[in-house]
């Protein structure tokens, strides 16, 4: 056993709510109270709002706690223990006291190199990855980076590392936090197997018909599923109603595409981005090729709840009876959005998993393991 591994995680979070950077700062500290002994690693999620303030507000916080590794990003809502805030400033800490060693911040991937800056990664942390064998990561995104989701691939390829996390999102900047503030790319931290953590996903949409195979395509459209017009498929798919006023599917009608090997059922959820009723084609955000195989979804506020119950009660499983602190990864599609107003969301994870110390934010796509989804909330467990 290495040393990394000898002393046992601790945890601790808090929220701060102000009138500004400075007082939600302090609203934090004293939330979190007295920090575990050995102290070293902080994830900090602040609204949109504090996007301008996100470096001083990490600056009060690592003079105030002595803390010198953090990551985190900002959203158009935070997370904490049954609580979701938006459009006020707010801030929600996790803190953490992990073994020596047994961490490992990166800075953002995906800049102008060639390889998306792999090479650099490689060069930077080889060492401490050969001798650790991270299984666990936490990473956060700019939106904003061409080919992120080949990113997260190239990365999964040389870590072998099972990322969550989510994409920043904001009405103005798009900062991360991966030891200091930074934008662009793909940023966080990797944990050592000594830190354990459980990992669910949960769906916000629910197929509402057959899966189907797609038998041509114009670009990014769906011309054929199963040989025949796609149009003609989907109106058949998502029912007379709906298909007698189609001004009506957006928002509301998706395009879900099964993950092969998936051995729990999961879907990347895409938009819609057009029809083409003279033609019957169906655009969709996401690449298409014959082959692929396609489901239409529905955005449902009782379907979501019950997968995300289901989710929740399979993660506490699988935690057995240490769970210690978590971190949640929503849409911004989903929370007061999906819930409604009353922190629905956050406050179903604490009615399964108790009071436990969390800290998340509400993000322009979830990260988990190697692809990016949306509609999803990505919820990790640390044991």
């Amino acid at each position: 056993m290495t040393e990394s591994r000898l002393a046992e995680p601790r945890y601790l979070s808090g929220l701060g709510v102000g009138s500004d950077w400075a007082s939600c700062a302090k609203a934090c500290l004293d939330d979190l109270g007295e920090l575990p002994p050995g102290a070293n690693l902080g994830f900090l999620y602040a609204t949109d709002i504090l996007a301008d303030d996100l470096s001083s507000l990490l600056a009060f916080l690592r003079g105030k706690t002595g803390v010198k590794d953090w990551v985190g990003s900002v959203g158009l809502g935070i997370a904490a223990t049954g609580v979701e805030i938006y459009d006020r400033p707010a801030a929600a800490v996790l803190i953490a006291a992990l073994p020596e060693k047994s961490f490992r911040v990166f800075a953002p991937l995906g800049g102008g190199a060639d390889d998306g800056g792999l090479a650099a990664f490689k060069n930077d942390h080889n060492a401490w990855l050969a001798a650790h064998g991270p299984v666990f990561g936490v990473a956060h995104g700019d939106p904003r980076t061409r080919a992120l989701d080949e990113i997260l691939s190239a990365f999964n390829s040389v870590t072998s590392c099972f990322l969550v996390g989510g994409l920043s999102a904001s009405r103005g900047g798009l900062p991360q936090i991966a030891g200091a503030v930074t934008e662009g790319g793909l940023s966080g931290v990797l944990f050592d197997p000594g830190v354990r953590a459980v990992v669910g996903l949960t769906q916000g949409c629910t197929p509402i018909g057959e899966t189907r195979t797609i038998t041509a395509t114009e670009g990014d459209a769906i011309v054929e599923l199963d040989g025949r017009p796609a149009l003609e498929v989907f109106k058949e798919d998502i029912g007379d109603l709906l298909a007698h006023d189609l001004r009506r599917v957006a928002g509301y009608i998706f395009a879900g595409f099964p993950i092969a090997g998936s051995d729990t059922g999961d879907y990347l959820v895409r938009n819609l981005t057009g029809i083409d009723m003279g033609q019957g084609w169906i655009q969709v955000g996401e690449p298409v090729e014959p082959g692929r195989r396609v489901v239409f979804c529905r955005r449902d506020h009782d379907s979501a709840r019950a997968d995300l119950r289901r989710m929740l009660k399979d993660v506490k499983r699988r935690a057995g009876k240490g769970p210690k602190a978590a971190l949640y990864f929503s849409c911004i599609a989903r929370g007061r959005n999906l819930f409604g107003e009353r922190s629905e969301e956050l406050k179903l994870v604490q009615s399964e998993l108790g009071d436990l110390p969390l800290a998340g934010f509400f993000a322009n796509g979830e990260i988990s393991n190697d692809r990016l989804y949306g509609y999803t909330g990505v919820l990790a467990v640390f044991s």
